[in-house]
């Protein structure tokens, strides 16, 4: 199996390499194991969905949760 950096992931997904190294260590990318300080990703890896945005419909004009 062949693995990219997170610097390479990054570049691959259009993140920042902090954010790559963040979602291996929440563990939402399949395959990626530490290697020393460096990550080891799986060169076949999808980018993880970002859970941090909100859905607009769940948001009312004043910018509330319905």
């Amino acid at each position: 199996m062949e693995f990219i950096t997170a610097k390479e992931a990054a570049l691959k997904w259009g993140i920042t390499p902090r954010r790559v190294q963040a979602l291996c260590a929440e563990g939402r990318i399949s395959g990626a194991w530490r290697l020393g300080n460096a990550w080891a990703i799986p060169v076949n890896s999808e980018k993880p969905r970002d859970e941090r945005t909100m859905n607009k419909d769940t948001i009312d004009d004043r910018g509330e949760d319905v």
